[in-house]
């Protein structure tokens, strides 16, 4: 077989590989990510007479449809990643909304703005803040497998919360 025809068959074969990849990747990203996002988990208010141990203000609000989509790198500092998806129409404003970890860490949001479908990054380690990409600033890891991250609006009012995996 001339060197020519090889070549061009090799190259034919990467692009189709290529591709066909690439469209895998896109359907899985597309399907799976759909249908295994965690359940936002809404907080039953105590009955009538019954302490409630939890923080002020605690009952979930679900008229904003903002959720903690994931947290990527749990006890990792430089990979830890949570990251906040607002679903609605409009716009909303994370201004002094705060983020908290099951032993009292708080991540408090700057201005910002989200956008339909829109979502904003916060990492854990220290860095430079842009519009997708937030920084903690924490010296160590704040997630931990199996605790909760709950997302608080600027009055207090739990908004969401998500199981860290």
């Amino acid at each position: 077989m001339d060197r020519r025809k090889l070549i061009q068959y090799l190259l034919l074969n990467v692009f189709v590989s290529a591709s066909v990849t690439g469209g895998i990747l896109f359907w899985y990203d597309r399907n799976y990510r759909a249908v295994s996002q965690p359940v936002v988990i809404q907080q039953v208010a105590p009955a009538a007479g019954s302490e409630s141990v939890s923080e002020p203000a605690a009952d979930m609000q679900t008229d904003i449809p903002v959720k903690i989509s994931s947290v990527i790198g749990a006890g990792t500092l430089s990979s830890e990643i949570a990251i906040i998806k607002f679903e609605g129409e409009g716009q909303l404003d994370l201004t002094s909304w705060q983020l908290k970890d099951e032993n009292g860490n708080t991540f408090t949001f700057p201005s910002v703005t989200l956008f339909p479908n829109g979502a904003v990054q916060v990492h854990t380690i220290a860095g430079a803040d842009n519009v997708i990409d937030l920084y903690w600033g924490t010296g160590e890891a704040v997630w931990n497998s199996g605790e909760e991250a709950r997302l608080f609006d600027s009055q207090g009012n739990l908004r969401a919360v998500y199981k860290v995996p």
